[in-house]
Protein backbone atom coordinates (compact mmCIF):
# COMPACT_ATOMS: atom_id res chain seq x y z
CA UNK A 1 0.00 0.00 0.00
CA UNK A 2 1.18 3.57 -0.80
CA UNK A 3 1.85 5.80 2.25
CA UNK A 4 -1.25 8.32 1.87
CA UNK A 5 -4.88 8.04 0.06
CA UNK A 6 -5.13 11.26 -1.77
CA UNK A 7 -7.13 10.01 -4.90
CA UNK A 8 -8.36 7.76 -6.25
CA UNK A 9 -6.79 7.81 -9.10
CA UNK A 10 -3.72 6.83 -7.34
CA UNK A 11 -4.70 3.62 -6.77
CA UNK A 12 -4.03 0.80 -8.84
CA UNK A 13 -6.52 -2.50 -9.69
CA UNK A 14 -4.23 -4.68 -7.26
CA UNK A 15 -4.40 -1.77 -4.48
CA UNK A 16 -8.32 -1.19 -5.09
CA UNK A 17 -8.89 -5.11 -4.57
CA UNK A 18 -6.69 -5.17 -1.95
CA UNK A 19 -8.71 -2.66 0.02
CA UNK A 20 -12.06 -4.41 -0.96
CA UNK A 21 -10.97 -7.37 0.21
CA UNK A 22 -9.41 -6.48 3.47
CA UNK A 23 -13.21 -4.61 3.67
CA UNK A 24 -15.05 -7.96 3.68
CA UNK A 25 -12.63 -9.54 6.48
CA UNK A 26 -13.27 -6.02 8.71
CA UNK A 27 -16.75 -6.58 7.61
CA UNK A 28 -16.94 -9.51 9.64
CA UNK A 29 -16.43 -7.66 12.88
CA UNK A 30 -19.80 -5.99 12.78
CA UNK A 31 -21.02 -9.50 13.24
CA UNK A 32 -19.12 -10.36 16.11
CA UNK A 33 -20.73 -9.58 20.01
CA UNK A 34 -17.57 -7.19 20.97
CA UNK A 35 -17.17 -4.98 18.06
CA UNK A 36 -13.09 -4.30 18.49
CA UNK A 37 -9.80 -5.46 16.86
CA UNK A 38 -6.48 -4.64 18.51
CA UNK A 39 -4.82 -3.61 15.12
CA UNK A 40 -3.99 -0.06 15.86
CA UNK A 41 -4.26 0.04 19.92
CA UNK A 42 -1.78 2.80 20.96
CA UNK A 43 -2.01 4.57 17.81
CA UNK A 44 -3.48 7.77 17.52
CA UNK A 45 -5.42 8.96 14.59
CA UNK A 46 -6.85 12.82 13.95
CA UNK A 47 -10.18 13.40 12.08
CA UNK A 48 -9.37 17.44 11.23
CA UNK A 49 -12.39 18.44 9.60
CA UNK A 50 -12.49 22.08 8.17
CA UNK A 51 -15.83 21.43 6.67
CA UNK A 52 -19.56 20.21 8.45
CA UNK A 53 -20.10 16.31 7.90
CA UNK A 54 -21.97 13.83 9.59
CA UNK A 55 -21.45 10.59 7.77
CA UNK A 56 -17.75 10.50 6.69
CA UNK A 57 -16.58 11.71 10.18
CA UNK A 58 -19.17 9.74 12.42
CA UNK A 59 -17.52 6.68 9.88
CA UNK A 60 -14.07 7.57 10.40
CA UNK A 61 -14.40 7.79 14.26
CA UNK A 62 -16.50 4.66 14.30
CA UNK A 63 -13.65 2.85 12.30
CA UNK A 64 -10.66 4.29 14.39
CA UNK A 65 -12.39 3.28 17.79
CA UNK A 66 -13.13 -0.23 16.02
CA UNK A 67 -9.58 -0.72 15.47
CA UNK A 68 -8.73 0.34 19.12
CA UNK A 69 -6.40 3.68 18.13
CA UNK A 70 -6.76 6.37 20.00
CA UNK A 71 -8.83 9.33 18.25
CA UNK A 72 -8.78 13.27 18.34
CA UNK A 73 -11.86 14.88 16.79
CA UNK A 74 -11.10 18.39 15.41
CA UNK A 75 -13.51 20.83 14.03
CA UNK A 76 -12.52 24.33 12.52
CA UNK A 77 -15.31 26.20 14.56
CA UNK A 78 -14.04 26.86 17.58
CA UNK A 79 -10.95 26.26 17.10
CA UNK A 80 -7.56 28.46 16.27
CA UNK A 81 -8.74 28.31 12.79
CA UNK A 82 -11.88 30.97 13.11
CA UNK A 83 -8.85 33.24 14.41
CA UNK A 84 -6.72 32.55 11.48
CA UNK A 85 -4.59 29.95 11.62
CA UNK A 86 -3.06 28.72 9.10
CA UNK A 87 -3.41 24.86 7.68
CA UNK A 88 0.76 24.22 8.66
CA UNK A 89 0.63 25.74 12.10
CA UNK A 90 -2.21 23.43 12.34
CA UNK A 91 -0.42 20.43 11.15
CA UNK A 92 2.42 21.53 13.05
CA UNK A 93 0.67 21.42 16.29
CA UNK A 94 -0.83 17.67 15.29
CA UNK A 95 2.69 16.71 14.23
CA UNK A 96 4.22 17.78 18.29
CA UNK A 97 1.34 15.74 19.57
CA UNK A 98 2.77 13.06 18.02
CA UNK A 99 -0.58 11.84 15.96
CA UNK A 100 -0.09 8.71 13.89
CA UNK A 101 -2.30 9.22 11.04
CA UNK A 102 -4.46 12.67 9.80
CA UNK A 103 -7.50 12.28 8.20
CA UNK A 104 -8.43 15.61 6.73
CA UNK A 105 -11.60 17.27 4.89
CA UNK A 106 -11.53 21.08 3.72
CA UNK A 107 -13.36 22.87 1.67
CA UNK A 108 -10.13 24.03 -0.35
CA UNK A 109 -9.04 21.34 -3.35
CA UNK A 110 -5.37 20.34 -2.97
CA UNK A 111 -5.57 20.64 0.74
CA UNK A 112 -4.96 16.75 1.57
CA UNK A 113 -1.96 16.99 -1.08
CA UNK A 114 -0.05 19.70 0.29
CA UNK A 115 -0.70 18.55 3.77
CA UNK A 116 1.13 14.94 2.84
CA UNK A 117 3.66 16.60 0.62
CA UNK A 118 4.69 19.49 2.77
CA UNK A 119 6.55 18.29 5.14
CA UNK A 120 4.84 19.47 7.74
CA UNK A 121 3.65 16.34 9.16
CA UNK A 122 5.24 12.66 9.46
CA UNK A 123 2.18 10.31 9.05
CA UNK A 124 -0.04 8.58 6.72
CA UNK A 125 -2.56 11.79 4.93
CA UNK A 126 -6.09 10.19 4.21
CA UNK A 127 -8.30 12.20 1.95
CA UNK A 128 -12.35 12.45 3.53
CA UNK A 129 -12.33 14.92 0.72
CA UNK A 130 -11.51 18.06 -0.81
CA UNK A 131 -13.30 20.88 -2.30
CA UNK A 132 -14.77 19.55 -5.67
CA UNK A 133 -11.70 17.64 -6.11
CA UNK A 134 -11.49 14.17 -4.21
CA UNK A 135 -12.86 11.53 -1.82
CA UNK A 136 -12.00 8.36 -2.20
CA UNK A 137 -13.20 6.59 0.46
CA UNK A 138 -16.53 7.15 -0.45
CA UNK A 139 -15.55 5.96 -4.04
CA UNK A 140 -13.94 2.74 -2.13
CA UNK A 141 -17.12 2.00 -0.23
CA UNK A 142 -19.70 2.75 -3.35
CA UNK A 143 -16.88 -0.07 -5.48
CA UNK A 144 -17.19 -2.31 -2.43
CA UNK A 145 -21.19 -1.84 -2.19
CA UNK A 146 -21.38 -2.58 -5.85
CA UNK A 147 -18.93 -5.73 -5.87
CA UNK A 148 -21.52 -7.14 -2.97
CA UNK A 149 -24.91 -6.49 -4.30
CA UNK A 150 -23.52 -7.50 -7.86
CA UNK A 151 -20.97 -10.08 -7.41
CA UNK A 152 -21.47 -11.46 -4.15
CA UNK A 153 -19.87 -11.10 -0.80
CA UNK A 154 -18.28 -14.38 -1.26
CA UNK A 155 -17.68 -14.33 -4.79
CA UNK A 156 -16.56 -11.30 -4.90
CA UNK A 157 -12.79 -11.88 -3.20
CA UNK A 158 -10.49 -11.23 -5.63
CA UNK A 159 -12.50 -9.61 -7.99
CA UNK A 160 -12.91 -6.24 -9.59
CA UNK A 161 -16.40 -4.69 -11.61
CA UNK A 162 -14.96 -6.14 -14.51
CA UNK A 163 -17.98 -5.30 -17.41
CA UNK A 164 -20.28 -4.04 -15.29
CA UNK A 165 -22.31 -0.87 -16.02
CA UNK A 166 -22.55 2.06 -13.98
CA UNK A 167 -24.30 5.61 -14.57
CA UNK A 168 -24.00 8.38 -12.38
CA UNK A 169 -27.08 11.49 -12.88
CA UNK A 170 -26.79 14.65 -11.21
CA UNK A 171 -24.51 17.14 -10.68
CA UNK A 172 -21.41 16.52 -12.01
CA UNK A 173 -19.63 19.77 -11.96
CA UNK A 174 -19.72 20.42 -8.07
CA UNK A 175 -19.57 16.40 -7.04
CA UNK A 176 -16.25 15.04 -5.77
CA UNK A 177 -18.30 11.68 -5.40
CA UNK A 178 -18.38 11.57 -9.21
CA UNK A 179 -14.63 12.49 -9.58
CA UNK A 180 -13.58 9.50 -7.13
CA UNK A 181 -15.47 7.05 -8.31
CA UNK A 182 -15.16 7.40 -12.47
CA UNK A 183 -11.43 6.87 -11.68
CA UNK A 184 -11.75 3.90 -9.40
CA UNK A 185 -14.52 2.12 -11.24
CA UNK A 186 -12.61 2.79 -14.25
CA UNK A 187 -9.60 1.03 -12.92
CA UNK A 188 -11.79 -1.65 -11.60
CA UNK A 189 -12.90 -2.37 -14.86
CA UNK A 190 -16.39 -0.75 -14.84
CA UNK A 191 -17.71 0.98 -17.63
CA UNK A 192 -19.17 4.40 -16.60
CA UNK A 193 -21.57 6.97 -17.83
CA UNK A 194 -22.38 10.51 -16.76
CA UNK A 195 -25.76 11.53 -17.01
CA UNK A 196 -26.46 15.83 -16.15
CA UNK A 197 -27.71 19.05 -17.86
CA UNK A 198 -25.12 20.58 -19.90
CA UNK A 199 -24.20 23.10 -17.29
CA UNK A 200 -23.41 20.70 -14.91
CA UNK A 201 -21.05 18.94 -16.75
CA UNK A 202 -17.34 19.67 -16.13
CA UNK A 203 -15.28 21.79 -18.97
CA UNK A 204 -12.47 18.49 -20.01
CA UNK A 205 -14.98 16.35 -19.20
CA UNK A 206 -14.47 14.79 -22.59
CA UNK A 207 -10.74 13.49 -20.82
CA UNK A 208 -11.92 11.35 -18.40
CA UNK A 209 -12.32 7.69 -18.30
CA UNK A 210 -16.07 7.89 -19.15
CA UNK A 211 -19.24 8.50 -21.45
CA UNK A 212 -21.48 11.65 -20.94
CA UNK A 213 -25.21 11.64 -22.02
CA UNK A 214 -27.95 14.18 -21.29
CA UNK A 215 -30.86 11.51 -21.12
CA UNK A 216 -31.46 9.88 -18.40
CA UNK A 217 -33.78 7.33 -19.83
CA UNK A 218 -31.64 6.13 -22.82
CA UNK A 219 -28.91 4.96 -20.32
CA UNK A 220 -31.11 3.06 -17.75
CA UNK A 221 -32.10 -0.36 -19.34
CA UNK A 222 -28.47 -0.78 -19.62
CA UNK A 223 -27.77 -0.04 -15.90
CA UNK A 224 -26.16 -2.56 -13.15
CA UNK A 225 -26.03 0.65 -10.66
CA UNK A 226 -27.63 4.20 -10.89
CA UNK A 227 -25.89 6.63 -9.11
CA UNK A 228 -27.59 9.54 -8.09
CA UNK A 229 -25.98 12.65 -7.06
CA UNK A 230 -27.48 15.43 -4.39
CA UNK A 231 -27.49 19.25 -6.16
CA UNK A 232 -24.96 20.83 -4.27
CA UNK A 233 -26.41 24.54 -4.24
CA UNK A 234 -24.07 25.69 -1.16
CA UNK A 235 -21.17 25.47 -3.88
CA UNK A 236 -23.50 27.11 -6.93
CA UNK A 237 -23.27 30.79 -7.75
CA UNK A 238 -25.85 31.17 -10.48
CA UNK A 239 -29.11 29.22 -11.65
CA UNK A 240 -27.18 25.83 -13.56
CA UNK A 241 -31.26 25.04 -14.39
CA UNK A 242 -34.68 26.86 -14.47
CA UNK A 243 -36.33 25.53 -11.20
CA UNK A 244 -36.33 22.17 -9.40
CA UNK A 245 -39.25 20.97 -10.98
CA UNK A 246 -37.82 20.77 -14.15
CA UNK A 247 -34.37 19.32 -12.96
CA UNK A 248 -36.53 16.17 -10.75
CA UNK A 249 -38.99 15.84 -14.51
CA UNK A 250 -35.71 15.50 -16.29
CA UNK A 251 -33.10 14.27 -13.96
CA UNK A 252 -34.51 12.52 -11.19
CA UNK A 253 -35.24 9.09 -10.43
CA UNK A 254 -38.92 7.62 -9.65
CA UNK A 255 -40.46 4.83 -9.23
CA UNK A 256 -41.05 4.64 -13.43
CA UNK A 257 -37.51 4.80 -14.04
CA UNK A 258 -36.36 2.56 -11.49
CA UNK A 259 -38.90 0.06 -13.60
CA UNK A 260 -37.05 0.44 -16.50
CA UNK A 261 -33.89 -0.70 -15.13
CA UNK A 262 -32.82 -4.33 -15.14
CA UNK A 263 -34.18 -6.38 -12.61
CA UNK A 264 -30.51 -6.77 -10.61
CA UNK A 265 -29.76 -3.01 -11.26
CA UNK A 266 -29.18 -1.60 -7.75
CA UNK A 267 -29.69 2.67 -6.76
CA UNK A 268 -27.09 4.19 -5.15
CA UNK A 269 -26.26 8.12 -3.04
CA UNK A 270 -23.73 9.11 -1.33
CA UNK A 271 -26.37 11.53 0.76
CA UNK A 272 -27.57 13.57 2.01
CA UNK A 273 -30.82 12.93 -0.11
CA UNK A 274 -33.14 15.65 -1.10
CA UNK A 275 -36.51 13.64 -1.34
CA UNK A 276 -38.65 14.57 -3.88
CA UNK A 277 -35.76 16.47 -5.86
CA UNK A 278 -32.56 14.32 -7.37
CA UNK A 279 -34.70 10.71 -5.77
CA UNK A 280 -38.18 10.20 -4.75
CA UNK A 281 -38.94 8.40 -1.51
CA UNK A 282 -40.61 5.46 -3.29
CA UNK A 283 -37.26 4.96 -4.87
CA UNK A 284 -34.94 6.06 -1.60
CA UNK A 285 -37.21 3.04 0.01
CA UNK A 286 -36.98 0.57 -1.89
CA UNK A 287 -34.95 -2.68 -1.60
CA UNK A 288 -32.81 -1.99 -4.74
CA UNK A 289 -32.01 1.30 -3.00
CA UNK A 290 -27.93 0.88 -0.91
CA UNK A 291 -27.76 4.01 0.87
CA UNK A 292 -28.02 2.58 4.46
CA UNK A 293 -26.17 -0.51 3.77
CA UNK A 294 -23.43 2.38 1.67
CA UNK A 295 -23.28 3.57 5.56
CA UNK A 296 -22.78 0.56 7.11
CA UNK A 297 -20.01 -0.44 4.21
CA UNK A 298 -17.87 3.04 5.06
CA UNK A 299 -16.93 2.13 8.42
CA UNK A 300 -15.56 -1.68 7.15
CA UNK A 301 -13.65 0.42 4.17
CA UNK A 302 -12.38 3.14 6.40
CA UNK A 303 -11.50 0.24 9.27
CA UNK A 304 -9.36 -1.10 5.77
CA UNK A 305 -7.90 1.94 4.74
CA UNK A 306 -6.48 2.65 8.49
CA UNK A 307 -5.38 -0.77 8.76
CA UNK A 308 -3.35 -1.19 5.50
CA UNK A 309 -1.81 2.49 5.92
CA UNK A 310 -1.39 2.13 9.56
CA UNK A 311 0.80 -1.23 8.72
CA UNK A 312 -1.50 -3.25 11.12
CA UNK A 313 -0.39 -6.14 13.04
CA UNK A 314 -0.78 -9.41 11.03
CA UNK A 315 -1.71 -11.59 13.43
CA UNK A 316 -4.04 -8.95 14.91
CA UNK A 317 -6.29 -9.30 11.56
CA UNK A 318 -9.69 -11.19 11.29
CA UNK A 319 -9.89 -13.51 9.61
CA UNK A 320 -12.57 -16.01 8.48
CA UNK A 321 -11.93 -18.88 10.81
CA UNK A 322 -11.61 -16.72 13.77
CA UNK A 323 -12.94 -18.48 17.00
CA UNK A 324 -12.22 -15.97 19.71
CA UNK A 325 -13.50 -12.56 20.29
CA UNK A 326 -10.73 -9.53 20.94
CA UNK A 327 -11.84 -7.60 23.56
Amino acid sequence: MMRHLISAADLTRDEAVLILDTAEEMARVADRPIKKLPALRGRTVCNLFFEDSTRTRISFEAAEKRLSADVINFAAKGSSVSKGESLKDTAQTLEAMGVDAVVIRHGASGAPYRLANSGWIDAPVINAGDGTHQHPTQALLDAFTMRRRLVGKDDGIGQDLAGRRITIVGDVLHSRVARSNVDLLHTLGAEVTLVAPPTLVPVGVETWPCEVSYDLDSTLTKSDAVMMLRVQRERMNAAFFPTEREYSRRYGLDGERMARMPEHAIVMHPGPMVRGMEITAEVADSPRCTVVEQVANGVSIRMAVLYLLLGGNESDAPTTNTRTEEK
